[in-house]
C-alpha cells in the first residue's frame, strides 16, 4: 500500500515513529514465522511479540526522553506520569494471532492529560499515521482531512465487535445508527479510525476500550478534522467507550447511539 513518505521533523514524532518502526520489525519476525498464545486475565490474548515490541519501544523512547513515563499494554505504568507515552505494542492481537494483516503499533505521548503525539503503524502495510498537536494528520507523509459529509443519509458508519457493543447496553443505539446511514462496515481496532481520519468513512463506534487502544487515534482523527469522544461527549480516552466522526454527524450520531434527545 506504498511505502513510507516523509520525515517527521518533530523531535517527539520522529522518535515515536523510530520506536514504532522498531516494535514492528520484532513483531513482524513473528508474524511471519511462529509464536504461543497465553490469555491474560481479561481472557485476551498475548504473545512474545507483544511484550517483546513493548520492551523495544520503551527502551528507545527512555534513552530518548529519560524524564517521561510509560502506560503500556502489557507492562502497565513506569516512571513519572505527568508526562507519559502510552503504548499499544500490537493493536490488533488477535487479528496478529490468525495472520488478518489488520493490526499496528500504536504510540501516544501524554503531557498533563492530553494527548500531543500520535503514531500508527502497520508493518504489513507499511502504513504510517502520525499527528502532532496542531500540525495535522498525515498518512505516509501526506496530509489527510475527514470528510465533509453532512447528512446522515450520506454516512458510512463503521463498527467493531457488536457482541460487545451489545453487552455493553447500545445495541439500540448501534441500530438506530445503522437505520439512517447509507452504509456499514465492521472495519475493527485502529483502520476504523484511520478511515474515518482519511475521510472515508464518516463515524466509527467502538466499546471495551483501554486507554492505549485510544490515544494516538484520538489525535489522529482530531488533527485531520474530526472529533472523537466517549459516547457522552467527553474527549477522554478513558471512559471505555469511543464514537469518533468527521465532526459534522457527531452530535446526532451520539442522540442516535444514546437515545438521548
Amino acid at each position: 500500500m506504498g511505502g513510507v513518505s516523509g520525515s517527521p521533523a518533530h523531535p517527539v514524532l520522529a522518535a515515536a515513529v523510530e520506536a514504532a518502526r522498531a516494535a514492528g520489525e520484532i513483531a513482524m519476525a513473528y508474524y511471519r514465522g511462529g509464536f504461543d498464545v497465553t490469555l491474560k486475565a481479561d481472557r485476551t490474548p498475548v504473545t512474545q511479540a507483544d511484550r517483546e515490541a513493548e520492551q523495544a519501544i520503551t527502551r528507545l523512547l527512555g534513552e530518548a526522553f529519560p524524564d517521561w513515563g510509560f502506560l503500556g499494554e502489557e507492562f502497565g505504568e513506569k516512571g513519572p506520569q505527568e508526562t507519559r507515552w502510552i503504548i499499544d505494542p500490537i493493536d490488533g492481537t488477535k487479528n496478529f494471532v490468525r495472520r488478518i494483516p489488520i493490526w499496528a503499533v500504536l504510540i501516544a505521548l501524554e503531557e498533563r492529560g492530553e494527548v500531543t503525539t500520535g503514531v500508527v503503524w502497520n508493518p504489513v502495510s507499511s502504513e504510517l499515521y502520525t499527528a502532532r498537536r496542531g500540525e495535522g494528520a498525515h498518512r505516509n507523509g501526506e496530509r489527510i482531512r475527514v470528510s465533509d459529509f453532512e447528512a446522515m443519509k450520506d454516512a458510512t458508519v463503521l463498527h467493531s465487535g457488536l457482541r460487545l457493543v451489545r453487552e455493553a447496553g447500545y445495541w439500540d443505539g448501534l441500530v438506530r445508527l445503522f437505520d439512517v446511514a447509507a452504509r456499514t462496515r465492521g472495519f475493527g481496532d485502529y483502520y476504523g479510525y484511520g478511515l474515518v481520519a482519511e475521510g472515508k468513512a464518516e463515524i466509527y463506534v467502538e466499546v471495551d476500550l483501554k486507554p492505549w487502544d485510544v490515544a494516538p487515534v484520538k489525535i489522529l482523527v482530531e488533527e485531520a478534522g474530526g472529533r472523537l469522544t466517549d459516547f457522552s461527549g467527553r474527549p477522554t480516552i478513558y471512559d471505555g467507550t469511543v464514537l469518533a466522526t468527521n465532526g459534522r454527524l457527531h452530535a446526532e450520531a451520539l442522540r442516535l447511539l444514546t437515545g438521548s434527545a
